[in-house]
């Protein structure tokens, strides 16, 4: 039996791999305007990180042979998946956006614009850091699965940025990782529809080359306190919250964008660490409080604030997000001195404590001054093993990097997920 091309193309499998990143905020977000678009009480910024420890691996599929759409998350399938919101949400935003998917050797059209509309989607995404402990394993995964579908369907947005108001339907914050460097998240709300809530690039990843982060691992586990349900409790309970959106987040917006644009790093310093302390301020606000940092977290920002004190300016900045996981920014002049001062008070029991082999060499070698070791004994941390999990030294980087076919974790030939967790 002669099988034709119009059968053979119903049982082709069209497959796209991407990376995405994940980011820090330094003006955090907390709050939703609109359940419905998932949209934010105020506007947000934050550093899009280097992909070489921490990032999403996505890769989408579609065919007409597949009769539902499908999620694996880290190996194992969602339940349901087609039927989450989230998902649905990013599924069928890009799909409006697809366009004819056209083979680079030929120039034949393979997949036409109004084909995409009768496919169904299966997909594979793990993280290669904890999901769920306060690293923004979700923003990250957002941004994988809406950059992997829009490359699949060779999407075309409508206006700049219409993309990042389909990942933030996903996760908040997802909207941002779309793009590389220093990234604000506008707020918007002038539109009924919210798409002037969208992420924009306040300036890309070589903007700022000596921008430096230091993550501290002190938990992998899963929060106790979800995000979505911590921030639904502090905008129904949180007087504080409701102050610091109209009050104070415009402000320090504006005054730490300058910052990062004049490279100004006493001033991002400062903003950074207010900001995460106010946001924190505002958990212990809502009713009942929310706990996310916890008594390492905590020692981490007397240490900082020491190590500041004791060079007379900003070198170091920390900033936590929902989680007891320590960022800290500095400046590439200063990273080992910092990393230094971090092993010497949170000394690893692991072979892979710090994944940077070379950075863990340069801190090893490195002698802290001996006032500086003395004044941060006097806060009462007491070095131990264990207390931080690992520590991850990396750069601001770029969005999402697409992969070639070897890289893929659906298989090509039945549809099916085939990445293992280790």
């Amino acid at each position: 039996m002669t099988t034709t091309n119009g059968e053979k193309s119903k049982t082709i499998i069209h497959i796209e791999t991407v990376t995405a990143p994940t980011n820090i905020a330094c003006i955090k977000y907390w709050g939703k305007a609109s359940k419905e678009y998932n949209t934010p009480i105020n506007s947000s910024v934050s550093v899009t990180l280097d992909q070489s420890d921490l990032c999403a691996v996505t890769t989408a599929s579609a065919s007409h042979q597949f009769t539902q759409d499908r999620l694996w998350l880290n190996g194992t399938e969602e339940v349901d998946a087609h039927q989450s919101k989230r998902f649905r949400a990013c599924i069928d935003g890009v799909r409006r956006l697809a366009s004819d998917r056209i083979d680079a050797d030929t120039g034949d059209v393979v997949v036409s614009k109004d084909e995409w509309q009768n496919m169904k989607f299966h997909v594979s995404s793990y993280n290669t850091f904890p999901t769920a402990a306060g690293l923004a394993s979700s923003a990250a995964g957002y941004a994988a699965l809406v950059a992997a579908l829009a490359k699949l369907v060779c999407a075309k947005e409508s206006f700049p940025g219409e993309l990042t108001t389909i990942a933030r339907q996903g996760s908040g914050s997802a909207c941002r990782s779309l793009m590389g460097g220093f990234v604000a998240w506008r707020m918007g709300g002038e539109k009924e529809d919210w798409s002037d809530s969208l992420a924009e690039q306040v300036a890309d990843e070589t903007h700022w080359p000596e921008i430096r982060a230091l993550i501290l691992v002190v938990s992998d586990a899963k929060k106790d306190t979800s995000s979505t349900s911590g921030m639904s409790n502090s905008v129904a309970t949180s007087e504080l919250l409701k102050h610091r959106a109209k009050e104070v987040v415009s402000k320090r917006m504006d005054i730490i964008e300058k910052a990062w644009l004049e490279k100004d790093f006493e001033t991002f310093g400062k903003i950074t660490m207010m900001d995460s302390n106010q946001f924190h301020a505002t958990c212990l606000d809502t009713s009942p409080p929310i706990f996310y940092m916890n008594d390492i977290s905590k020692s981490v920002i007397r240490i900082v604030h020491v190590y500041n004190e004791w060079a007379g300016e900003i070198r170091a900045a920390y900033t936590f997000d929902a989680g007891p996981n320590a960022v800290l920014y500095t400046l590439q002049k200063f990273s080992v001195e910092v990393g230094a001062l971090m092993l010497k008070f949170y000394p690893g029991n692991s072979d892979d404590y710090m994944p940077n082999s070379e950075f863990e060499k340069e801190v090893k070698a490195f002698e802290l001054d001996e006032e500086l070791v003395k004044s941060v004994e006097k806060t009462g941390r007491i070095p131990a093993s264990g207390d931080v999990k690992k520590i991850y030294y990396t750069k601001s980087g770029p969005g999402p990097q697409s992969l070639g076919a070897d890289r893929a974790i659906i298989d090509v030939n039945t549809g099916l997920n085939t990445y293992k967790k280790d």
